[in-house]
């Protein structure tokens, strides 16, 4: 994974799910390797979807994806996906324990380097108070961790695998903003050096992005630094009122 440079470029990609409009529409757009690129916009906007087509969940109806300029249609899936790592709202956790729900992020990791990423993610002290420490049984039937904690590992499993692309689909969604505020931290110091690309809906959590799309209808309204869209006096700039509480 150490040869990807993390350069991702999507020329006018369309997509459709059967029978409906377009939910990507002629979405062009270059991400620079190693910066922080978020993505905002109202619910069914095509930020999700945008990531499914990088990943090649789905494929675009017209229009390419490259990443180092390298049409992603012709690259190994497996490589592909491989190099990069998805923290999402919706982790799964198998029957097992903390340590093999983190491991699974990198199965060639050792119980040392699972400990590290769960520092970094900032839940190893959890885990060490927990009845069986790493060794303690989650998924079904398990013990039970709040939407905060399933975050945590999702991200220790990210940290564990160490791709060179890290999307974070909503990653900070099911917490309380004291939480989101550590988690952000762990975010923070694991997008350094990597292309990072954020779909948020609290746009606290992006405001020091690199860069800045947002979305409406599978388009590209503006795009730009947090303080240039604050200035286009448009769409951000009325979410970040209505966020802040400036109506």
């Amino acid at each position: 994974s150490s040869r990807v440079k993390g350069e991702i470029n999507f020329e006018n990609v369309s997509f459709s799910y059967p029978g409906r409009e377009l939910v990507v529409d002629n979405f062009d757009f270059k991400i620079k390797p190693g910066t922080t690129q978020a993505i905002v916009g109202p619910t069914g906007s095509g930020k999700t979807t945008l990531i499914r087509l990088l990943l090649r969940f789905h494929v675009p109806k017209l229009g390419s994806i490259f990443l180092d300029g390298n049409e992603i249609s012709k690259l190994n899936l497996k490589d592909l996906r491989s190099s990069i790592s998805l923290v999402t709202q919706t982790i799964t956790l198998f029957p097992g324990s903390v340590l093999q729900n983190i491991a699974y992020g990198n199965k060639n990791s050792t119980e040392a380097d699972i400990v590290d990423a769960a520092k970094v993610a900032e839940i190893h002290n959890f885990i060490e108070s927990l009845p069986e420490g790493y060794n303690t049984q989650i998924g079904e039937g398990g013990h039970k961790l709040s939407g905060g904690q399933r975050q945590r590992i999702s991200i220790a499993r990210a940290v564990l695998k160490d791709a060179p692309i890290l999307v974070l689909d909503e990653a900070t969604s099911s917490v309380d903003n004291e939480t989101e505020e550590a988690l952000q931290k762990s975010l923070d110091f694991i997008s350094k050096d990597r292309t990072t690309i954020v779909i948020a809906h609290r746009l606290s959590t992006i405001r020091h992005s690199d860069s800045i799309i947002v979305l409406d209808s599978g388009k590209v309204v503006e795009s730009g630094t947090h303080e240039e869209l604050l200035k286009n006096n448009s769409q951000y700039f009325k979410l970040w009122n209505v966020q802040t509480g400036k109506r």
